[in-house]
């Protein structure tokens, strides 16, 4: 047994868009998908700035509300992953995907989203709620079970393309996070 000291935990990053993207990462369908939407957005700090060495990884359903895992069973759409990944140079992120359909279970249209970055130690976990299935929120046993004066952190916003969804890691706008 050696007497050298232990090294420190690694926390995620910084290094995340040089090892970690890859040609399909942001594309959770093919581009020209009928109903395929950009979901865009920044990741910030906990004094606003910026991350520009993040990653956003997304997880969902497809349009149809079925997810893209042997236990579903039901199969999913042609070219549907299911899953998308972008880093976030210039603190921007952005992937391609559908809005997802509901999953019969009482939750509300959402994406999972995982967000890394330096100074983590883990990932943090949040959803994405879209606006025009604000009559669905009230009934979502997670978003129901979140603070109302929080929950406006975790609906998107219409955008040019898509729908704009920011995160904040910490501060006044603290994007609400799930332990998992």
């Amino acid at each position: 047994m050696s007497n050298l000291p232990t090294t420190p935990s690694q926390t995620v990053g910084p290094y995340l868009h040089i090892g970690l993207t890859w040609d399909d990462g942001p594309y959770a369908v093919p581009l020209g998908t009928p109903g395929a939407a950009w979901l865009r957005g920044r990741v910030f700090d906990g004094v606003g700035e910026p991350i520009d060495d993040a990653m956003v990884e997304i997880w969902q359903a497809d349009a149809n509300g079925h997810i893209a895992h042997p236990d579903d069973g039901r199969g999913v759409a042609e070219h549907f992953r299911g899953f998308a990944r972008s880093d976030t140079l210039a603190g921007e992120f952005a992937v391609y995907t559908v809005v997802p359909g509901p999953l019969g279970d009482g939750q509300a249209p959402h994406i999972d989203v995982s967000v890394f970055a330096r100074g983590l130690l883990h990932r943090v976990v949040t959803r994405v709620y879209f606006p025009e299935h604000a009559d669905q929120h009230a009934t979502d046993p997670v978003l129901a079970a979140v603070p109302p004066e929080r929950r406006g952190t975790l609906i998107a916003a219409n955008g040019p393309d898509g729908y704009v969804f920011d995160v904040y890691l910490q501060g006044a706008h603290e994007t609400v996070f799930f332990d998992v």
